[in-house]
């Protein structure tokens, strides 16, 4: 089984985290979001992943190198590709034609979830969804009295159903999907500008293609600086404590409460940190109160009451009380 992740986007809703690094790898609970996503697929899919091919901008070498490694951890092996427009989902997924064969699975990369199901490699199509109580800003599905798919609905103005697509899909035959995006391309078939993925579905369908919906128990949206932060809370309550407190972090009179992540190095110092905080590594803390935050690697707080925020890599630190989004390589002095 092989999985495409689309990545290419700016990410300019979260701003000013993703001037420096992409959104995808911005860290939840101490694992980039693409990490977390690869191994929450691993998870379900219920057999080996062989390839994985990551689609992005020209993000640099060392970004390149830190997604194969991620690919590497679950055993496959990653694949770069580049899109150099941004001309829609379709397109997007295009750009990996080379790993879209056999069973495939498609997963943008600004989403996470959780799931207590295994992949059913067998069905035709499955598209993940979540039920909603607002469908509206949402692409929802319908379904018959089989459970099947009947219906692709983007943004429904009226009511037609709370069934969410989260952004994650199989193919059983990824070779029969290319072929229909393809079709979309040679023929200009676009959707508000864009060569869309629904309308490859939408023709699979007509054709006789059965998609089933695979729901998940939770849908986790790394969209912007608030959603992040729930989901990087979210993820510190799925884990144990054991595993995401350093055994290097240095505690000088400070204390933890649970749960919280610090990385390699750490240091806090008359600091209360928690709970739902992650901390990168070579971050120092000092006389502060965190709470509910996300603080990246190799930066310096101190004299900060900081809950519901996030602070990027290698920032400084020294302020008051504050509802933080502060990007990377900043100096800040309240």
């Amino acid at each position: 089984m092989n999985i495409i992740i689309p990545m290419a986007g700016m990410g300019k809703r979260m701003r000013p985290h993703t001037l420096t690094v992409p959104k995808p790898l911005i860290p939840i609970a101490g694992k980039p979001i693409v990490q977390r996503l690869v191994e929450d697929i691993a998870k379900v899919a219920g057999e080996k992943i062989d390839e994985i091919g990551f689609i992005i901008g020209h993000f640099g070498d060392a970004v390149e190198k830190n997604l194969k490694e991620i690919a590497a951890s679950v055993g496959a092996v990653g694949k770069i590709y580049y899109q150099e427009e941004a001309l829609g989902t379709a397109h997007a997924i295009l750009c990996a034609k080379d790993v879209l064969k056999g069973k495939t699975i498609v997963a943008f990369a600004d989403t996470l979830f959780k799931a207590d199901f295994k992949l059913d490699i067998d069905k035709e199509g499955i598209i993940w969804v979540q039920k909603v109580e607002d469908p509206k800003p949402f692409g929802v599905v319908k379904l018959d009295d089989k459970g099947e798919i009947t219906d692709f609905v983007e943004k429904p103005e009226h009511f037609v159903s709370d069934l969410a697509i989260i952004g994650i899909y199989y193919f059983k035959d990824g070779d029969y999907l290319q072929k229909e995006l393809q079709y979309l391309l040679d023929n200009d078939i676009k959707d508000k500008g864009e060569f869309q993925l629904t309308n490859a579905l939408e023709n699979m369908k007509n054709k006789g293609t059965k998609f089933v919906p695979g729901k998940v128990t939770e849908w986790l949206d790394c969209g912007n600086k608030n959603a992040t932060v729930y989901t990087n809370q979210r993820y510190l309550e799925f884990i144990k404590e054991s595993d995401i407190v350093s055994k290097s972090a240095k505690l000088h009179n400070s204390v933890i409460i649970p749960p919280v992540y610090l990385g390699e190095n750490v240091e806090l110092h008359n600091t209360v940190v928690g709970p739902y905080v992650s901390v990168g590594d070579h971050t120092v803390i000092k006389d502060s109160r965190i709470q509910n935050s996300i603080i990246q690697k190799e930066s310096k707080v101190s004299n900060a009451v900081i809950t519901n925020s996030m602070i990027g890599n290698f920032v400084i630190y020294e302020g008051k009380a504050n509802d933080l989004s502060v990007g990377d390589y900043n100096t800040y002095s309240a």
